[in-house]
C-alpha cells in the first residue's frame, strides 16, 4: 500500500493500528486526532456471528447517517451485492487470516443516482491470543468527496473499484543443494 493513494484518515487509522499492535521502531510517527476531526464518527467495529455474518457492533453517528440507518446488528455485507459482496468477504477473510489491515475503494450511490467515491479500511483488533482467528475488525468508512454532493441522501449501494489486500511479508525460500552420483 502506498501512502499517496489513500485518504489521510485512512493513513491515520493505519498508523494508529500499527502503534496498537506492534512495538517496533518501524512504526510511523503518531498523528493527532485533531488533524482529522471526522475520523471518529466514521469508525465502526464488526464482529463475526456464529452464522458467519459480519454484524456491526458499534458505528459512529456520521456513518449511520451516511448509510441511512441504525447499523447496530446490521450485516456489513448487506451493502454489497453479487461479485462485489464476494470480494468484500474475501478481503475480510484475508484480513482475519493475516492479522493485517486491508483497504478497498468503491463507488457509493444514492437512490437519486448521485455517485461518491468511498474508501473502507478493515483492521484486525488485537486479541489476547495472537494466533487466534480474528472475530472482530475495526473499520473506517471514508467518503472521498465533500459530503454536500450527497445532499443529505444516504448511500445505499456500493460497487468496488479497487482492493488493497493485506500486505504479507514473505520469508525468502531457502535454497537446497542436492547432489546425485547417478
Amino acid at each position: 500500500m502506498t501512502s499517496t493513494t489513500h485518504h489521510p484518515n485512512t493513513e491515520t487509522l493505519l498508523s494508529a493500528w500499527a502503534r496498537m499492535t506492534q512495538s517496533s521502531e518501524a512504526v510511523p510517527a503518531p498523528t493527532k486526532a485533531a488533524d482529522h476531526p471526522d475520523l471518529l464518527e466514521c469508525l465502526f467495529v464488526i464482529e463475526r456471528s456464529e452464522e458467519g455474518r459480519w454484524l456491526f457492533r458499534n458505528a459512529g453517528d456520521r456513518l449511520s447517517r451516511l448509510l441511512g440507518r441504525e447499523l447496530s446488528a446490521h450485516d456489513c455485507l448487506d451493502f454489497w451485492t453479487g461479485h462485489d459482496r464476494t470480494m468484500v468477504e474475501s478481503l475480510i477473510s484475508a484480513v482475519r487470516e493475516s492479522h493485517k489491515p486491508g483497504i478497498l475503494q468503491a463507488t457509493g450511490e444514492t437512490l437519486t443516482g448521485t455517485h461518491v467515491n468511498v474508501e473502507l479500511t478493515f483492521a484486525p483488533l488485537p486479541t489476547p491470543r495472537p494466533k487466534r482467528e480474528q472475530s472482530r475488525l475495526l473499520g473506517l468508512y471514508q467518503i472521498i468527496e465533500p459530503q454536500p454532493v450527497l445532499k443529505g441522501r444516504p448511500v445505499w449501494r456500493h460497487r468496488i473499484t479497487a482492493v488493497y489486500p493485506p500486505k504479507i511479508e514473505r520469508q525468502p525460500a531457502g535454497l537446497r543443494l542436492v547432489a546425485s552420483n547417478d
